[in-house]
């Protein structure tokens, strides 16, 4: 994938940058793999608000991903790569010996014509899909599950991939894209190679539209709101923060408070995450 630029025409143009989708093969998706998406607007089933700057955005319809990868020792021909409106990924539009059709997320180097298989004693190749314990250490990996069966949750946006760093017992470990270190049984499953797309992070919207194209709505600042509405506001002229740390609007504090609370997968994780914000 490459990003094209534009020539600065008008101010929203300057700093516009969008994907020239070179790697895409096919324009409409595969209609047995297409479901209509309801939209919520960030709402619950009561009808309030529940996810704050959600609402409006473009149509769309959702693909049917295959993150289980659970079609074992049938190979698979990449008929097309697609373009996907709910995510950064492209996806990989496969061709079973049987006759299903199935999407999974392109990885990096997969091409149309190349044959993907999930399979314990399948080759080290981009797409595909083996158990952890069958997979060299050093290797690239993406989509890899958390419990086995479960399909996979972990490093699934495009250009990331985690790297398998060593095995030992019934566990390996993981170095996550975020630089956390994690253990997860070798008898799950992940696929070789990075996501595709790897140039998405480059890519700058360059005017408020297109993140209205997105679906999110406006966000304001709290220093810019009243004291009755955010506990950042109010003062004369433009005023610091103040208190004990940044609050949300509900007086919880944030912007790196921690907010876990699952203790019981604590001793899974050896190494934490890299703080970026220091």
């Amino acid at each position: 994938m490459a990003v094209k630029t534009y020539k600065p025409t008008t101010p929203s143009r300057r700093g516009m940058t969008v994907s020239t989708f070179d790697e895409i093969t096919k324009t409409r998706p595969e209609r047995s793999l297409v479901v209509k998406r309801l939209r919520h607007a960030g709402r619950n089933m009561y009808g309030r608000i529940t996810v704050r700057h959600r609402g409006g955005g473009h149509r769309r319809k959702i693909r049917l991903v295959d993150f289980k990868r659970n079609k074992y020792n049938v190979p698979a021909r990449v008929a097309d790569i697609e373009y996907d409106p709910n995510r950064t990924a492209r996806l990989a539009l496969l061709y079973y010996t049987d006759g299903e059709k199935r999407y999974i997320l392109a990885p990096l180097g997969l091409k149309v014509g190349d044959t993907v298989i999930t399979s314990a004693q399948a080759d080290i190749l981009p797409g595909n899909c083996l158990p952890i314990a069958n997979i060299p250490v050093g290797t690239l990996i993406h989509n890899i599950e958390l419990h086995e069966g479960r399909g996979g949750q972990l490093v699934r946006s495009a250009g990331s991939a985690a790297q398998l760093m060593a095995k030992e017992g019934d566990y390996a470990q993981i170095r996550l894209p975020s630089g956390e270190v994690r253990l997860i049984r070798q008898t799950c499953y992940a696929t070789i190679g990075q996501v595709g797309n790897v140039d998405n992070g480059n890519i700058k919207l360059g005017k408020a539209g297109r993140k209205r194209y997105l679906g999110i709505r406006p966000t304001v600042r709290g220093t810019a709101m009243s004291p009755r509405d955010h506990p950042h506001g109010g003062g004369e002229g433009r005023s610091p923060i103040g208190m004990a740390g940044p609050k949300s609007p509900w007086g919880k504090p944030t912007l790196g408070a921690k907010t876990r609370r699952n203790k019981k997968t604590n001793k899974y994780i050896v190494r934490r995450r890299a703080n970026k914000r220091g």
